[in-house]
């Protein structure tokens, strides 16, 4: 259904429904709920990689057992969903604080292109495939996908995928800045793992205050977006922690100094 694991302060959630595509039914759905709340909670794990196993990385909502439940749903039932989400990632849990990466395998479609774009990071093989077919069965994005999509890609490229309803392949994807690399099969997870690494080498609040304050951005006016910036960036710049760093690299110590004490990453 779902492998977790976890290793060097990364967790790794891979999608294990490779004869349904990773599509997401009920039992994915409640799992996947676990494995996010259970690495929100865990002081072992910084960084979430997400993928799929097989040649997809998420079909969407399983349109049999998940789907199903919606027409002639009630208004009550459509109102408790809201909480819910499509495996917490997409609402409900979208206020981790930690960052995720999407290593996107395959086919992202749907409820899987969604979650993609629930992650902070995607990174997208040469096989990957993004497409929002939902109109070509009487709906439409509802866990996050219309606005995830506007936000990152703009109007032009929302109304090209969700009205046509036709997939892009991962050029197109960086072309239109959903995903920020595209490299080969056989080097997306070490790919992904590089990106971990060298997210897990910084200061951990730092990071954490610098997701909050980006997604804090979107839809607000400058002189907000600024605001919220400086206070956020002062604030966090005040622990003592940031000291010890600032000395570090005062006496030329610090582990990550471009040309001296250099690390691998």
């Amino acid at each position: 259904m779902v492998e977790y694991k976890k290793r060097d302060g990364i967790a790794f959630i891979t999608l294990n429904r490779p004869e349904a595509k990773n599509a997401i039914d009920p039992l994915t759905h409640a799992k996947l709920w676990e494995i996010w709340k259970d690495f929100d909670s865990d002081n072992n794990v910084d960084v979430a990689i997400l993928t799929g196993k097989g040649d997809a990385f998420c079909s969407g909502a399983d349109l049999k057992s998940y789907m199903s439940r919606w027409p002639n749903a009630t208004p009550e039932k459509v109102r408790a969903n809201i909480e819910d989400g499509l495996g917490g990632l997409t609402r409900g849990l979208h206020h981790l604080k930690k960052p995720t990466i999407a290593a996107v395998n395959g086919w992202a479609l749907a409820g899987g292109f969604e979650t993609a774009l629930a992650c902070d990071i995607r990174i997208a093989s040469e096989n990957a495939k993004f497409g929002s077919f939902e109109a070509r069965r009487g709906f439409h994005h509802g866990d996050g996908g219309i606005p995830r999509l506007v936000n990152s890609a703009g109007l032009s490229v929302a109304m090209q995928m969700l009205l046509t309803a036709e997939p892009i392949d991962a050029e197109k994807a960086l072309q239109w800045n959903l995903v920020s690399e595209v490299v080969p099969q056989q080097l997306l997870m070490e790919k992904a793992e590089l990106i971990a690494q060298q997210i897990l080498r910084n200061d951990q609040t730092a990071v954490r205050s610098a997701k909050e304050t980006i997604l804090d951005m979107v839809g607000r006016s400058l002189d907000d977006q600024l605001r919220v910036e400086a206070i956020n960036g002062y604030s966090v710049a005040t622990r003592k922690e940031v000291v010890l760093r600032l000395e570090e690299f005062y006496d030329k110590s610090d582990k990550g100094r471009h040309g001296k004490n250099s690390t691998e990453l």
